[in-house]
């Protein structure tokens, strides 16, 4: 069984239902219950670093989450289900995430001539190898909106990486967790793919 993450914030039917186009069921849930027992979860999100946070601390899903990625099953993070894995973010201040991962999250800084948040279709150019992006084609396209982006400690876990004015890091690989700034959901085709990959694993 699939879960994705219920923490009040997200499009999380839209991910629902891509998971329905490709064949497989996926569950929506808050209960920390569903996640320990899940074969595979998905943390999307949208909104504020600090707000997802929050809202998975009052939902009592932080342990829940660390759990299932202890336990090495299959982990998709989405655009804010990326950037919370990481131990800070300096969204509204800085804040604490779940830490799981070395590194932070920063603001675009980029000259006028680019807008933020970066939004719509760009390319993902691949830096290492991973099972979840086999058939997909090296710089393909990808939907994304976003004005904060990753900084790993550790560049031995980057997946991808895509060019708004500067190269930033746009998927991550990570022994059982694979996450992305993009919204595969949002993707078409390519992210059709990726999610279908997700749910064999």
């Amino acid at each position: 069984m699939i879960v994705i993450i219920d923490y009040g914030m997200g499009n999380l039917r839209s991910v629902q239902k891509a998971f329905e186009r490709v064949g497989s069921v996926a569950k929506i849930s808050n209960n920390p219950n569903d996640l320990i027992k899940a074969d595979k979860v998905v943390l999307p999100g949208v909104g504020a670093f600090h707000a997802c946070m929050e809202n998975l601390k009052k939902s009592n899903l932080v342990e829940p989450i660390r759990e299932v990625i202890r336990k090495k099953k299959p982990f998709l993070g989405i655009c804010m289900g990326l950037q919370v894995l990481f131990e800070e973010g300096e969204e509204f201040g800085k804040h604490e995430g779940l830490g799981i991962l070395p590194g932070k999250v920063i603001r675009f800084k980029l000259p006028k001539t680019y807008k933020i948040p970066h939004m719509g279709w760009n390319r993902i150019r691949k830096k290492n190898r991973t099972d979840i992006l086999e058939e997909i084609d090296d710089n393909s396209y990808f939907y994304f909106v976003h004005s904060y982006y990753v900084v790993p400690n550790d560049g031995n876990i980057i997946a991808t990486t895509t060019d708004y004015g500067k190269d930033f890091v746009s998927s991550i690989i990570s022994d059982n967790i694979f996450a992305c700034q993009f919204h595969p959901e949002k993707s078409q085709k390519n992210g059709l793919k990726l999610l279908k990959k997700f749910a064999s694993l």
